[in-house]
């Protein structure tokens, strides 16, 4: 087999294995679900623990966001400022209770359900006992509140109707400027749906690498190659 002739193989065993990888890329799956924030002067931060865990401070601002993300770097921030001042302005101090404002983004009608519309952003200033955890301050303000059976925060303020976490295929997420922070967890610990993501064995490992599908394809399309090459040299001997 002449040195060209190699050189054509070749490149048609890189082409179909970068188009099986492309393919496990392209077909990523999303989940919807309402993630959780905690706000400071710099910004947004992913929470490290949940609304039922954490027990926030007077002036503090907690953010909840629904959206569709393929994991939590992808996952899309609330789009309102973490400004305890303005959003508890109206709110004084008072003695054996704490503020906590709160940032409530529905999101985008490209990451609603079908058939339902999201409602505004809006923000409210929850005043709690002092020993109040997130969870109950955004009770206090946005009735009704769905969780699922498996502790999962589903619903805020009703919204939306019905699902809580599922999977939505063939989605990366509907934003730009998403979170570089920690993975979501159960609403148990946070307000998303990663724990549906690992009951089902998808979407687990959040660093978008290839499926079992998808490096079962690369190994056939090398396969493929090799017996090429190997016909090739045949036919010259």
């Amino acid at each position: 087999m002449s040195g060209r002739g190699r050189a054509t193989v070749l490149l048609v065993v890189l082409g179909a294995l970068l188009s099986v990888l492309g393919a496990g890329t392209a077909q990523a799956a999303g989940y919807r679900y309402w993630s959780f924030w905690e706000g400071s002067g710099s910004g947004w931060a992913y929470a490290t623990q949940g609304p039922s865990l954490v027990r926030p401070d007077d002036g503090s601002v907690q953010g909840f966001r629904f959206a569709v993300s393929a994991d939590s770097q992808d996952a899309a921030k609330p789009r309102r400022s973490p400004d305890f001042a303005k959003i508890c302005a109206d709110t004084p101090a008072e003695d054996g209770s704490k503020r906590v404002a709160l940032v409530i983004d529905p999101g985008t009608a490209a990451d609603a359900p079908q058939g339902e519309t999201p409602p505004p952003p809006r923000t409210a200033c929850a005043r709690v006992p002092k020993d109040a955890s997130s969870a109950e301050a955004l009770a206090s303000v946005a009735k009704p509140l769905r969780y699922g059976s498996d502790a999962l925060l589903c619903a805020i303020s009703g919204y939306p109707v019905a699902g809580c976490g599922e999977q939505v295929p063939g989605t990366t997420g509907t934003e730009s400027g998403r979170a570089t922070a920690s993975a979501p967890t159960s609403a148990s610990a946070s307000a998303s749906a990663s724990a549906s993501a690992s009951a089902s064995g998808s979407g687990g490992s959040g660093g978008g690498g290839p499926s079992a599908g998808v490096l079962f394809g690369v190994g056939a399309v090398l396969l493929l190659g090799i017996a090429a090459v190997a016909q090739a040299r045949r036919r010259r001997g």
